[in-house]
Formats: structure tokens, C-alpha cells, sequence
């Protein structure tokens, strides 16, 4: 399963008043940590975790960034995943930040993973996303 970021932010703030379905978020994590779900990610998804975090709660920033680098997921960062997240940004006219979670997953024939309900509403008939809500 390829995790999106904003999926992972819900590990480090669930009581932040404007974030969703954590209860969902926090069952995902107990599932990798049981290696029930083996994520695999693109290279950028630690970055873009801290980016985040950063901004929304400065102070766990340094600890999370730790956290973080505790993670042992797999990562895919090959030129293929690339051209078509590429591809899928200018299709979809998105943020190929966002397009290279879903480009792993398509490459991987597995799922993404997201909570951000605007780009799945774009990317859905693409196949291989499913919306954190439904885990």
C-alpha cells in the first residue's frame, strides 16, 4: 500500500480539530506495525511529512523528523514512476507531488491510500486509490 502524506500527519497530530477519520489513520499504523500492510512510498513522502508538520505544529517537528527516520518503508523512485506521474499531473492538471504517491501504487498494482478527498474526486477512475475514510 502506498501511504500519502495526508494520511501520515494523521499519526503525529489525530487531535487536531480539523483532521478526519484519525481512528482510521491510527488502525493503519497498527497495521504496518503487526506488517499487515507493507507500505511503499516515493522518495519524497518523508519530506513532504516534515514540510507539514512544520508548519502546522513547529514544536514536534524534530521529534517527528526522528520518528520518521525510524520508518523502514520501501521506496520507489524509478524513472518510469516518474515519466508517469509526470503524465498524470499534466492530465490531471495536479501536483506531481500528489501524482507520484498514486503513480507508485499504479506501478506496484497496489493501493494509495489518501485523505485528501480533492484529488481523489480527480483520480479515481485511474483505479488503485481508495479514500482513508473507507479502510
Amino acid at each position: 500500500m502506498v501511504i500519502d502524506a495526508s494520511v501520515a500527519i494523521k499519526w503525529f497530530v489525530p487531535e487536531r480539530e480539523d483532521e478526519h477519520n484519525t481512528s482510521q489513520a491510527i488502525q493503519l499504523f497498527r497495521d504496518i506495525q503487526i506488517s499487515k500492510v507493507e507500505p511503499v512510498q516515493p522518495v519524497h513522502w518523508q519530506a513532504e511529512v516534515i514540510a507539514v508538520l512544520s508548519r502546522i505544529k513547529p514544536e514536534i517537528s524534530k521529534k517527528s523528523i526522528q520518528l520518521l527516520d525510524l520508518l523502514e518503508f520501501s521506496v520507489c523512485n524509478s524513472l518510469e514512476t516518474y515519466i508517469r506521474a509526470s503524465e498524470m499531473a499534466i492530465e490531471l492538471k495536479h501536483h506531481m507531488f500528489d501524482t507520484l504517491y498514486h503513480a507508485v501504487a499504479l506501478e506496484r498494482n497496489i493501493d494509495l491510500i489518501t485523505a485528501d478527498e480533492k484529488y481523489f474526486r480527480k483520480a479515481h477512475a485511474l483505479g488503485n486509490i481508495i479514500l482513508l475514510e473507507m479502510y
